[in-house]
């Protein structure tokens, strides 16, 4: 890419963090804020119940947009960076309601008796209902793996009480008169509501069942090995048809769904294809019925695609060349860059390395072969049980094995770094390259486990 694009580029995304990073700021402090300006002067405690209760009615609100698969988001900051902040205002919401609690009762003892739902009047019965929510989507959440819930159905429970809480949240809020007698808050409160719903229609109705750039149509599948194969799929209407509506930065990711409804099961899945085939391309390991399902969909199929998702590219506009780090299926998305790079001609040195258990899980090695003749890209692979007559590197990633990688290039430091795979070899990798100082801001993750 020409240095005038790479700079352009690189304003357009800091505007847009810069703007989410305001609507953030505001969309949280701003309804308390509100209502200290407009609230006439009243007892300590009474304030600080209503401060605390309007701060987590607003980062819940935000807590439910984040995830909510807004695509520049997603690009501006990454997925693994938007579900942390996800996860810690959801946990700051849980505080901020029990410190909301606490204040409620700090003001008058008596309180204690909205607790009471039998008795209690409605908007009490509201706050009741929003913390027992609350309460459950957390315990749900942080105790998932033990409760063995499968993802989907976590997912939906999730939803569910989120909606549960946002709702009876706002019902709660409306009927405290106090709090909306003034038209300023009335519109603050109207804003907040009218931001979830609006995201939440965006992704539960528009992109989930009326958005026609999602509609795909199986190419073929191409077996890969005997548990990995690509999936290659077309827009509807023909490759041309979604060149404005479906372009992705390569390394990027997808969500698959193979049925419009609701409830369909679906996966994320990164994109190995090069940005500018007009075709994409899915590797896939078929190691659950749902991905053994893809393996056997005939020419034609209907494919639903949400994406694409996330910030681990290439495309990053600083960039002087490429460490690549994967495992496994791991290597999908660094194809994905690498097939862009020979389309672009693109000149920066690429260093990939490949760690598998077995020859078998060493996937394109012939195309990989190829790209090392169009690309100055230099391939190490690394097997944990080698077969006899091996002659590459063994064991694990090690400090000794990267700094031979680094040899090839003139500065490291100049260089990023990709690392894809299993979560022990990626903080493996981690470990290996904070002995070699490399920085952080320099070293790209990108993880699958949105729980």
């Amino acid at each position: 890419m020409s240095e005038v694009r790479i700079e352009s580029m690189m304003d357009r995304e800091r505007s847009v963090r810069r703007m989410y990073l305001s609507a953030l700021g505001v969309v949280i402090a701003g309804p308390a804020l509100l209502w200290l300006a407009v609230a006439p002067p009243g007892p300590l405690w009474h304030r600080l119940s209503v401060i605390s209760g309007l701060l987590a009615l607003s980062a819940m609100v935000c807590a439910a947009i984040l995830p909510s698969r807004l695509r520049s988001l997603n690009r501006a900051f990454g997925i693994e960076t938007v579900i942390e902040v996800h996860r810690f205002l959801g946990v700051s919401t849980a505080v901020l309601t029990l410190a909301h609690l606490a204040c409620v009762v700090a003001a008058d003892p008596a309180n204690v008796a909205l607790l009471n739902v039998a008795s209690a009047p409605a908007r009490a019965v509201a706050a009741v209902s929003a913390t027992v929510a609350l309460v459950a989507l957390v315990v749900t959440s942080v105790l998932r793996r033990r409760l063995r819930l499968p993802y989907e159905v976590w997912r939906g429970i999730h939803v569910l009480l989120g909606a549960v809480v946002i709702v009876a949240s706002a019902v709660h809020v409306w009927l405290l008169d106090h709090i909306v007698r003034t038209t300023v808050m009335q519109v603050a409160v109207v804003v907040l509501l009218a931001l979830v719903a609006g995201v939440g229609v965006y992704r539960w109705v528009w992109r989930a069942l009326l958005d026609p750039s999602t509609e795909f149509v199986v190419h073929e599948v191409r077996p890969e090995s005997p548990s990995v194969s690509t999936l290659v799929l077309e827009p509807r209407g023909g490759r041309h048809a979604g060149l404005d509506s479906w372009a992705f930065a390569p390394g990027q990711f997808a969500w698959i769904r193979l049925e419009r409804t609701l409830t369909a099961e679906e996966h994320p899945f990164s994109i190995a294809s090069s940005a500018h085939l007009g075709l994409t391309e899915f590797t896939v390991r078929h190691n659950g019925d749902f991905t053994r399902t893809l393996r056997s969909l005939p020419p034609g199929s209907p494919v639903w695609v949400d994406g694409p998702h996330g910030a681990f590219t290439s495309d990053i506009g600083s960039c002087e060349g490429l460490v690549m780090i994967a495992g496994g299926v791991g290597v999908t998305p660094m194809m994905s860059m690498l097939r862009t790079a020979a389309d672009r001609g693109d000149r920066r040195p690429y260093r990939l390395v490949v760690v598998a258990s077995a020859p078998d899980d060493l996937l394109f090695r012939e195309e990989l072969g190829f790209l090392q003749s169009t690309l100055d890209l230099v391939v190490t692979e690394v097997l944990r049980r080698p077969h006899e007559g091996w002659h590459g590197h063994t064991g694990d990633l090690g400090v000794s094995l990267m700094s031979v990688v680094l040899r090839t290039v003139p500065d490291p430091g100049d260089l990023d770094y990709f690392l894809c795979g299993p979560p022990a070899l990626v903080d493996s990798a981690l470990d290996v390259l904070d002995v070699l100082d490399v920085a952080a801001t320099r070293i790209h993750t990108e993880l699958f486990d949105f729980v």
